[in-house]
C-alpha cells in the first residue's frame, strides 16, 4: 500500500473582491475566498488546524495560524468534501495567499496539505 495515496486531498479555490466592505482611499481591501477541500485519499482525515502567509503588494506578509476552519474540524472520508467562506483584509488591491491544512488521519498520522497559492485581486473596469 502506498502512503501518498492513502492521505491525499484536492483543494479548489474561488475568490471575490468585496466592494461594499472596502474603503480603498483608506487601504482597506476586502475579499472572500471559498475553499472546498474534498478527500481523494484512502483513510478518513480531519482537519485540525490551517496556516496562511498573506502577501500584499508592498510586501507585507501576515501570517495567521488557528485551529480548524470557521469554527469547524471537519472529519472527511474518502470522497467526502468541505466547503467554507473566510475573507481577508488587505491594504493593497492586490495580494497573494498560500498555506497549509494539518491533518490527522483516523489511525493518528499527522500529515500537511499545502494550500496552493492563489491571488486577491480587484478587477479592473474599462471606461
Amino acid at each position: 500500500m502506498e502512503r501518498h495515496t492513502d492521505h491525499a486531498f484536492i483543494i479548489d479555490i474561488a475568490t471575490r473582491y468585496l466592494d461594499e466592505q472596502s474603503e480603498p482611499a483608506q487601504g482597506r481591501f476586502v475579499f472572500a475566498y471559498t475553499i472546498q477541500i474534498r478527500n481523494s485519499g484512502k483513510v478518513p482525515a480531519r482537519l485540525l488546524s490551517r496556516r496562511w502567509l498573506i502577501t500584499d503588494a508592498n510586501d507585507k506578509v501576515q501570517e495567521v495560524e488557528g485551529d480548524g476552519v470557521v469554527g469547524e474540524q471537519p472529519r472527511l472520508r474518502p470522497g467526502e468534501g468541505f466547503e467554507y467562506t473566510s475573507g481577508a483584509v488587505l491594504e493593497t488591491d492586490l495580494g497573494t495567499m498560500e498555506g497549509s491544512y494539518t491533518m490527522v488521519a483516523d489511525d493518528g498520522t499527522r500529515f500537511e496539505v499545502p494550500i496552493p497559492a492563489f491571488t486577491l485581486t480587484v478587477p479592473r473596469t474599462l471606461h
